[in-house]
C-alpha cells in the first residue's frame, strides 16, 4: 500500500513539474519577447519574469529532492550537496513568495484609490516603492540562511562526532524539522503583508461601488472591472499561498513525528502553488491570456 501510494504522489507531482515549468516558461518566454521587439519593458512583467524564473528553479528543486529522497538518501550525509540544495531552495522560495506579495502591493497602490497623504505619496512613486520593498526583502533572505545554515553546521558536526547510519537518518529528521521550521516562520511575513493588501482593495473597491451607487446609477465602471480583476488574482494567490503554508506546517509535523507518506503528500501540495498560480496569472493578464490563446488557436489547427 505504500509503495503504491509512493508511486501516485510521484505521477502527481511530476504532473505539477510539468504544468509548472510550462506555465512558468510561458510567462518568462512571452515577456523576453516583448521586451526583445520594443527595448521596454513594464514594472509587472520585470516582476512577473523574476517571479517565475525564481518558481521554475523551486519547482526543479523539489523534484530533485524528491528522487534523491526516494532513491538515494544518503547524499543527504553530503554536507556540500545539502547545503547547496537547502540554500537553493530557500532562496528560490523566498523570491517566489516575495514577487507575488510584491505584485499584491502593486495592484493595490496602482488600483486603490484613498485619500491619505502617505498612501498618495506611495501611489505617485510605486515603481521606488516596489525597488525598495524587493531590496528589503533581501534582509529577510540573509538573516534566513543565516539561521539554516547554523542548523546545517549543527548536524554536520553531530554526523563527524557520530558515524553511525542509524545515528544520521534518526536525527536527520529532528534537523530536517529545524530547518522547515525556520522556513515556515520566514514565509509568515510575506503572507501577511499580501493579506493586508488584500484587505485594504476590498476596502478600496467598497468605498468605490458606493460612490459608483450615489453618484453614477445604471452606467457601467471600467474601474470596479479593473478592482474585481486584480482581487481576484490576489484572491487566488492568497489562497494558494496558504495551502502552501499549511503544506509547510504540516511538513514540519511529518518531520517531527517521521510520518513519511504525510511528508510526501505535503511535497505535492507544496508544488501545486507555484505550478497552478503562474497559470492563474497567465489567465489574468491580457496580454499573456491573449499570447496562450494564439498558442493554443496554432496548436488545435495542427491537429
Amino acid at each position: 500500500m505504500e509503495s503504491v501510494l509512493q508511486s501516485i504522489f510521484t505521477l502527481i507531482l511530476i504532473a505539477e513539474f510539468i504544468i509548472g515549468n510550462l506555465s512558468n516558461g510561458f510567462i518568462v518566454l512571452i515577456n523576453c519577447i516583448e521586451w526583445v521587439s520594443k527595448r521596454e519593458l513594464s514594472s509587472v512583467d520585470q516582476i512577473l519574469i523574476i517571479l517565475a524564473i525564481s518558481r521554475i528553479g523551486l519547482i526543479w528543486e523539489t523534484l530533485i529532492s524528491w528522487f534523491v529522497v526516494l532513491h538515494h538518501p544518503a547524499r543527504f550525509m553530503d554536507g556540500t550537496f545539502l547545503t547547496i540544495g537547502i540554500f537553493s531552495w530557500t532562496v528560490s522560495n523566498h523570491f517566489s513568495l516575495w514577487l507575488a506579495t510584491i505584485l499584491s502591493i502593486f495592484y493595490l497602490l496602482r488600483i486603490a484609490s484613498f485619500s491619505s497623504p502617505a498612501f498618495l505619496y506611495l501611489k505617485w512613486r510605486v515603481n521606488k516603492v516596489i525597488l525598495m520593498i524587493l531590496l528589503g526583502t533581501l534582509v529577510f533572505l540573509f538573516l534566513n540562511l543565516i539561521q539554516i545554515n547554523i542548523h546545517i553546521k549543527e548536524w554536520l558536526y553531530q554526523c563527524e562526532r557520530n558515524t553511525s547510519w542509524n545515528f544520521s537518518m534518526s536525527d536527520f529528521a529532528t534537523f530536517s524539522a529545524s530547518v522547515k521550521f525556520t522556513m515556515t516562520m520566514f514565509s509568515l511575513t510575506p503572507f501577511t503583508v499580501a493579506l493586508i493588501s488584500f484587505l485594504l482593495l476590498i476596502f478600496s473597491l467598497w468605498k468605490h461601488l458606493q460612490k459608483m451607487q450615489l453618484n453614477y446609477k445604471g452606467q457601467r465602471d471600467p474601474r470596479t472591472k479593473v478592482h474585481i480583476n486584480a482581487l481576484k488574482i490576489v484572491i487566488s494567490f492568497l489562497l494558494l499561498y496558504a495551502s502552501f503554508l499549511l503544506s509547510m506546517l504540516m511538513s514540519w509535523l511529518s518531520e517531527v513525528y517521521q510520518k513519511e507518506l504525510l511528508q510526501m503528500l505535503c511535497q505535492t501540495i507544496g508544488v501545486f502553488y507555484p505550478s497552478s498560480h503562474s497559470f492563474l496569472l497567465i489567465l489574468g493578464n491580457p496580454k499573456l491570456r491573449q499570447a496562450s490563446l494564439l498558442v493554443a488557436a496554432k496548436v488545435w489547427a495542427k491537429r
